[in-house]
């Protein structure tokens, strides 16, 4: 029986590998595609799905990648492959980390209608006091 190609465990390998060794300070897609192990389309549907990769482009119109973004491209090719998110739970999962927390920070907690009213109320009252002689 021929053998297909390397099974599935091959390109997990590889991507372990390549996640600790990136030793380029910037690659082209092809490149990041062979170090993620999917088809450069994925990896351009990617960076529309996640705010967090955002490649460069070259003089000549090329994406130029920066570790940073094959780091995160591997991450999201782990939660996606192999530990079975949607795109939108890799997405929560991957901003839920503390670098992805600076960049997008939250939002402030929501106060009821009631909190606002006695606020407003102290407001006015503080003002009232500015607005009267003494």
């Amino acid at each position: 029986m021929e053998s297909l190609g390397p099974g599935p465990n091959a390109a997990v390998m590889s991507v372990r590998k390549s996640a600790d060794g990136l030793s380029k300070p910037y690659y082209r897609i092809g490149e990041v595609a062979a170090l993620v192990g999917v088809k450069p389309h994925v990896i351009r549907y990617w960076e529309r799905e996640f705010r967090s990769i955002r490649p460069t482009k070259s003089a000549k119109g090329h994406r130029v990648y920066s570790r940073r973004d094959v780091e995160t491209l591997i991450r999201v090719r782990e939660l996606l492959h192999e530990e079975g998110y949607t795109v939108a739970g890799a997405r929560k999962r991957l901003f839920g980390h503390k670098e992805d927390a600076r960049a997008f920070p939250e939002a402030p907690p929501r106060s009821s209608a009631q909190e606002l009213l006695a606020l407003r109320a102290e407001i006015e009252a503080f003002l009232l006091e500015l607005e009267t002689p003494s």
